[in-house]
């Protein structure tokens, strides 16, 4: 576990190292195309697996946090973009960087817990539910900010603060299921099974709000596709 804890954290330096790099060499911040998003979430997907290793100590959330990283750092391996250094006219707000970054670190805290769900169907263990509780009530109060930014953002950049958008309403859809997944524990209710088949339901639906969209017919007509 050693070895692992010491390969995860030169990963997260490497990564930053590299996504800071990149910020220089575009001359923004690295967070306008899909391929770029996909970087933090690498990043910050380690960084949520270390967290959750150094807080509960398990053995196998930094093999899972690796995996779950690689996956999306194949993905812009396999399908490359083009980077450039504009940035259109909504994208140039002070908004845009605190909204992008903690959407990326909550998505994180958020994977880690959808990896706990997994792990919970098939090890029946009574600790790791409420190590996915902490996971989830941090990744939803960011993801609630991130949406705030995000509605003040609109409402600088297009006059509304809501507009029903496909992102907009897969948002919506991901921030209830998480906010269910809360009633049921602090109420105690649903069975383990269940609350675990809630965050992998949810953290599908995050997935469809994140990139998803983009291949929905009524993404041609969404403004948060660029």
């Amino acid at each position: 576990c050693r070895s692992a804890f010491y390969c995860t954290l030169a990963a997260i330096v490497i990564m930053g190292g590299f996504i800071i790099l990149m910020g220089i060499s575009l001359s923004r911040p690295p967070m306008r195309t899909m391929g770029e998003t996909r970087l933090w979430y690498s990043l910050f997907a380690g960084i949520a697996g270390l967290f959750t290793y150094i807080r509960w100590k398990y053995k196998w959330i930094l093999s899972f946090s690796t995996i779950l990283s690689t996956v999306f750092l194949l993905l812009n391996i396999l399908k490359p973009e083009i980077h450039d250094q504009g940035l259109m006219p909504a994208l140039q707000s002070p908004w845009f960087i605190p909204h992008v970054t903690v959407y990326m670190f909550s998505y994180s805290l958020l994977g880690c817990a959808f990896l706990i769900a997994l792990v919970r169907l098939f090890k029946k263990s009574e600790d790791l539910l409420p190590a996915a509780d902490t996971l989830v009530y941090l990744g939803t109060a960011f993801l609630t900010f991130g949406m705030l930014s995000g509605a003040i953002w609109a409402k600088s950049a297009w006059g509304h603060f809501w507009s029903w958008d496909p992102k907009e309403t897969w948002a919506l859809i991901t921030w209830l299921s998480y906010l269910i997944y809360i009633h049921l524990r602090i109420y105690r209710k649903g069975s383990a099974r269940l609350l675990c088949f809630l965050l992998i339901f949810a953290f599908a639906c995050l997935q469809m709000c994140w990139w998803g969209i983009n291949f929905l017919p009524s993404a041609a007509d969404s403004v948060h596709v660029y």
